[in-house]
């Protein structure tokens, strides 16, 4: 009898025991917050900022006036002279090229009139300036004149000419040199286009140049500075590093319009104004008035990057123009120059205040270091002649600042000849960092999920420079940030999160679009005059850098990393500020699926967490200026059963568990 129950007792356990293995086995997830795969980069999640879109001048930079200086190739490009007295020759737009070949043009006036219908000039903004009722307005100008007489009327009226708010200035100085002065008026209606408009009363001669007009909400409420509800968004997403100023114009269509950031230093008045070289680079999308006027520096750069507590990251042209338009190259024998500008960046960001490049910094107003830790040399360079480049700048950096961290170019594309010859050349030098751009349709990221897998443990670094998922095409203008090319990408960043002892970096491109003024889509956030809404693709990008943690750690199922089987991708980190476990899931498949969110490894969740979920079962949804949250985060308890989680994913979900864990 004793020995029939102790087969039926064995029966049981191995029936249980079988019935255990069997569940383990399905298709349960398995987390392990105490198997570490490695540690993450707190700089993982970054933003990379590029003047394409109108993302800088009519952007993110906060100057309302448009060719404030006259420096556009038509000198008054964005503005219009009028008045009953306005006669040949009261208007001139005068050149001293030989005494300042930075800032050569002004205006010269001639006025005789008493109202503003005898003489003015109006501007008519970056597709119209954008006007806030009871938001006070910073009007500026440099005036020369050689005696009193004349009054500047500043107004910014609507299109019906009815005036939103206005100021007077009476130049104070009459000495027939260069001044500076400025006046603030408040204005009394919202308005999307308004413009902006001078008016001149009295008699007399006077010259005028950089006529200037900022918001009140700048970002700091700093004097000329950035629009703050811009570089909010920036701030919201907590970025572990911002990668500026490009991208393409970096190397410029030409060498003579490459990105030379000593040139975007100093004084706003000093900084040389250029054409940017997305002014014509899209048959579909002309822009003949999109300029640099460098009021958003490297100077700015820096500042903005510690604001918002990122690394700043600056790429550096390597003696190469781009390649797809002049190809131009600086000979080898002549690269001193560019490698120098390379070295005296390093002293800009972090040297001492008594060394040449560091006392700028100070003088700036920033006598602390930046703290400088990396640097990219070259954008998208591709070829022998960029490894032959990139040797010089490496040994000289090397040699000077061994600390400073290199990115490297691996080309235009994450595969081919360009990409082959330059991962394996990068890889045999021992690059620090490899710069990895894919702009693809959506079903690559989904296969290429396990593309970091099988990289070198050991060797050089992967930063995912530029990504953005297609939904049409490469460059096409008809790409929408619609819900498909987000949780596309979502699944992807489940790839370089689990692999993150390869991928250090990361970051979505571009970042900026202005609705009437861009080049190029699909772009993570979009502004007009007035507003400003995140796609559907930058609350992924939020959501992993608000999620980051500290530790990625094991999660499969089936013993095997989770990426794509079923439709759902999977990485899981833990945070050993908070002491919390984060798991990812993105469910890309069009039906819901439950699955158990098993935590083993002897560590203990929490009887409660929080689950954050952005899901739409439209693949086409987008977000806009009228629903700018249409597709955007929503937040739950979660309840947590034993070591256990059931979780049912939405179709075309992406779900973030937060549990504690001790």
């Amino acid at each position: 009898m004793d020995n029939m129950l102790n087969k039926y007792l064995i029966t049981a356990v191995l029936t249980l025991g079988m019935l255990n293995a069997s569940a383990q086995n399905s298709k349960d997830i398995i987390v392990n917050p105490g198997k570490v795969v490695s540690a993450l980069k707190p700089e993982m999640w970054g933003v990379f900022f590029e003047d394409i879109n109108m993302g800088a001048d009519g952007g993110i930079y906060a100057e309302l006036i448009k060719n404030r200086s006259f420096e556009f190739y038509k000198p008054l490009m964005g503005w219009s002279p009028k008045g009953a007295q306005l006669k040949e020759g009261d208007l001139l737009v005068l050149n001293r090229k030989e005494k300042d070949s930075n800032n050569p043009r002004f205006l010269h006036v001639k006025s005789r009139g008493s109202s503003k219908g005898d003489l003015n000039i109006s501007n008519e903004g970056f597709k119209g300036i954008g006007v806030k009722k009871g938001l006070t307005y910073d009007f500026s100008v440099y005036y020369r004149q050689a005696a009193a007489g004349v009054k500047l009327h500043a107004e910014l009226v609507d299109s019906t000419g009815k005036v939103l708010g206005s100021a007077v200035l009476i130049p104070e100085r009459a000495d027939n040199q260069w001044a500076l002065q400025s006046v603030t008026f408040t204005a009394c209606e919202t308005v999307q286009k308004a413009k902006f408009t001078l008016w001149f009363e009295g008699t007399g001669e006077i010259d005028l140049d950089i006529i200037s007009l900022f918001p009140g909400d700048t970002w700091k409420k700093r004097k000329g500075g950035l629009r703050g509800d811009m570089v909010q968004m920036l701030a919201d997403m907590k970025p572990g590093f911002i990668r500026f100023p490009g991208g393409c114009i970096v190397e410029g269509y030409d060498l003579s319009t490459r990105y030379q950031w000593k040139k975007t230093i100093g004084p706003v008045e000093n900084r040389k104004l250029i054409v940017n070289r997305w002014n014509t680079e899209f048959a579909h999308r002309p822009a003949p008035d999109y300029y640099q006027t460098f009021g958003l520096g490297f100077f700015e750069y820096f500042q903005l990057a510690e604001d918002i507590g990122a690394e700043a990251l600056p790429i550096l042209n390597c003696g190469m123009a781009c390649q797809f338009n002049s190809a131009e190259l600086v000979p080898l024998d002549e690269l001193e120059p560019y490698i120098q500008d390379a070295l005296d960046l390093v002293e800009f960001a972090n040297g001492d205040v008594k060394t040449p490049w560091g006392k700028v910094r100070a003088e700036m107003g920033h006598p602390a270091p930046f703290n400088l830790k990396m640097m990219g040399v070259g954008n998208e360079n591709w070829g022998p002649q960029y490894l032959e480049r990139l040797a010089l700048f490496t040994k000289a950096m090397k040699s000077r600042y061994p600390e400073i961290k290199l990115i490297n170019s691996s080309g235009t594309d994450p595969e081919g000849e360009r990409f082959d010859l330059l991962n394996t050349s990068l890889r045999k030098m021992k690059a620090d960092i490899i710069d990895e751009h894919y702009y693809r349709a959506p079903d690559w990221f989904l296969n290429n999920a396990t593309r970091y897998d099988s990289y070198d443990r050991k060797g050089s670094k992967v930063f995912a420079g530029e990504y953005a998922a297609q939904s049409v095409g490469t460059t096409k203008p008809t790409n929408k940030n619609n819900w498909q090319c987000a949780i596309a990408e979502a699944a992807f960043m489940t790839g370089l999160e689990r692999n993150a002892e390869v991928v250090n970096m990361a970051s979505y491109a571009p970042l900026f679009a202005q609705a009437e003024g861009w080049q190029w889509t699909p772009d993570m956030i979009w502004v007009d005059n007035l507003h400003v809404y995140g796609t559907p693709n930058y609350y992924v990008q939020k959501l992993y850098s608000l999620n980051k943690g500290t530790d990625v750690v094991s999660i499969e199922a089936d013993h095997r990393v989770i990426a794509g089987e079923d439709g759902i991708y999977a990485s899981a980190v833990t945070d050993s500020k908070t002491g919390e476990l984060i798991v990812k899931l993105i469910n890309t498949s069009a039906a819901a699926v439950t699955r158990n969110v098993v935590i083993e490894g002897g560590k203990k969740p929490g009887a409660k967490g929080k689950l954050t979920v952005l899901q739409n079962a439209n693949l086409d949804a987008v977000n806009s200026f009228s629903n700018a949250i249409n597709l955007s985060p929503k937040e739950q308890v979660l309840k947590v059963k034993g070591n256990s989680i059931s979780l049912a994913m939405q179709p075309y979900s992406f779900n973030i568990i937060r549990v504690p864990v001790k």
